[in-house]
């Protein structure tokens, strides 16, 4: 399911262009042109994460982000100011902003931010999975065993780091991209030819049959998928 993405912006050419660009990324996009229509959509339906610019008329991004806040919304917000002064950043964190991004800005750099706002906060609603079991295959996490039909089975660090990763977010694609951002913390010697090799050697040691696995599929152009 595509993430949910609230524009809250009353520029209509800024409006059309992210709402292109966001929909062309493959996010779901709703707006609202000014702070009070904003909130109430904000309050009354369910976002993954809110785009706010500062400058709103009828009530500004600052008291929009503090109004959700008191309420109880834990939604995702990435602000958007025209203003480069720290003082105006810092309100913004302050009142519970996670990110912030100063007009005119690129739009890849729009994109990148949101991708890594969606990243974090998917990645903290996580439940730890601290055990698993699939086909004929048992992993404990913990202690770092893993039986296959009963048979102990060796796995390096970075092969358990990477099931664990794939096992924690079950159901859906991956992007070889993020595999690097968290299971290699992007290090200098590692390419996707790395994760592609990890992924073969857990294919060859976990699945009945590594060339048409059951488990870990690849997603053609993008990165990978677990599936139960």
């Amino acid at each position: 399911m595509s993430s949910r993405i609230l524009l809250i912006e009353d520029e209509p050419g800024l409006v059309l262009t992210v709402t292109d660009l966001l929909l062309a990324e493959g996010f779901e996009v709703q707006s609202a042109t000014d702070g009070p229509s904003g909130l109430a959509r904000a309050l009354s339906e369910a976002y993954d994460l809110i785009v706010l610019d500062v400058m709103l008329p009828g009530k500004n991004g600052h008291e929009v982000c503090r109004e959700l806040r008191q309420q109880g919304r834990d939604v995702a917000i990435l602000m958007l100011t025209a203003k480069s002064q720290v003082v105006d950043r810092v309100v913004g964190l302050k009142l519970g902003a996670d990110d912030y991004l100063t007009k005119p800005f690129h739009p890849a750099e729009l994109v990148a931010r949101i991708e890594a706002l969606l990243r974090r906060v998917n990645k903290e609603s996580l439940t730890p999975v601290r055990s698993f079991a699939f086909g004929n295959v048992a992993v404990d996490f913990e202690k770092g065993d893993v039986l296959k039909s009963g048979l102990a089975i060796s796995l390096a660090g970075k092969e358990l780091q990477l099931l664990h990763y794939l096992i924690e977010r079950r159901g859906k694609v991956v992007a070889r991209e993020e595999l690097l951002e968290n299971v290699w913390e992007y290090q200098a010697a590692v390419s996707s030819r790395t994760i592609d090799v990890h992924i073969a050697w857990l294919r060859q040691k976990l699945e009945d049959n590594p060339q048409n696995p059951r488990h870990i599929f690849t997603v053609r152009g993008v990165g990978y998928r677990f599936s139960v």
